[in-house]
């Protein structure tokens, strides 16, 4: 008797850890989500608790990017949470990896750019808000990334791995030499004349590096991998599409808030072609994740 109770207890044991990880991964995407909220709410979308040290124009930028956090982001991760905590062991965290992405490079920024001397601004005293939901976007990105099996991950038709592919590579095209490249130039002049470099350096270099030396490479090497078919690949198409249509968003709600607000720096060119590449990224996001979605539902 002693006996089977003790192997009934092992049992119960070896069963609760996976089941005690799961149900924190679901509250680690809650928090999240609850973050991504808050950070928007907070900023100068809403409530302006948060003040940053940048200019008129970089703060335009944010208030785009906070309207995408809340609209978009935290739904997003909140979605995945419930997906985990219900036990959709492929669906939860593959839907994780957007958001977790999204807050490494999106809360980074928030939490290093601005001219903390030449602009006012109070950002600085929720820099640990920013380091929690980086450090937790980090460990969630890790978390799904393990946990998703390739094998049980639906196949997208032939297409549209090709237009998935050719968009990613289109996308780093642009960042390089329609986006980046000028504004490099000018810095790099003896006397730079460009609006958002001169109220700006520290965020003008901080998004240059993160864009080139990150966000290029990375979209090269998923849209190289979809085309070819690599077996390497699918983990890495269903996070750089989830990532690709989140920042995407953001960086088109920038990009209208600084045409509406007549921002010196904005140009319609770029507006019409941010708000194209985010709906596009969407689109994909919705050809890839609905089969995935639907297999859940049934």
């Amino acid at each position: 008797m002693t006996q089977v109770k003790k192997h009934h207890s092992s049992r119960v044991d070896a069963a609760n850890p996976p089941e005690v990880g799961r149900r924190l991964f679901a509250l680690a995407l809650f928090v999240l989500g609850a973050g991504a909220a808050s950070v928007a709410l907070l900023g100068p979308l809403r409530g302006e608790v948060i003040r940053y040290h940048a200019s008129e124009g970089a703060v335009n930028q944010i208030v785009g990017g906070d309207v995408a956090g809340l609209l978009l982001v935290a739904p997003w991760s909140i979605l995945a949470g419930v997906l985990v905590w219900r036990g959709h062991h492929t669906a939860g965290p593959v839907l994780a990896l957007g958001p977790a992405l999204y807050a490494l490079y999106m809360y980074s920024q928030l939490a290093l750019g601005g001219d903390f001397v030449r602009y006012p601004g109070n950002s600085e005293r929720f820099f640990l808000l920013y380091l929690g939901l980086f450090v937790l976007g980090g460990a969630i990105a890790v978390r799904a990334w393990t946990l998703i099996d390739v094998e049980k991950l639906p196949g997208t038709a032939r297409w549209a791995d090709r237009t998935i592919g050719v968009f990613f590579l289109v996308m780093a095209v642009f960042l390089v030499g329609g986006l980046h490249l000028p504004g490099l130039i000018d810095a790099w002049a003896d006397q730079p004349a460009s609006t958002e470099y001169l109220a700006d350096p520290a965020v003008f270099w901080l998004v240059k590096f993160m864009d080139l030396g990150i966000v290029v490479p990375g979209l090269v090497l998923a849209g190289i991998g979809v085309l070819r078919a690599s077996r390497w690949v699918p983990k890495i198409k269903y996070a750089a599409v989830g990532w690709a249509a989140l920042l995407g968003s953001s960086v088109a709600g920038m990009a209208i808030v600084m045409q509406l607000t007549g921002d010196p720096a904005a140009t319609l060119a770029n507006t019409i072609a941010f708000t194209a590449f985010a709906a596009m990224a969407l689109g994909m996001a919705w050809v890839v994740y609905a089969p995935l979605l639907r297999k859940t539902i049934r």
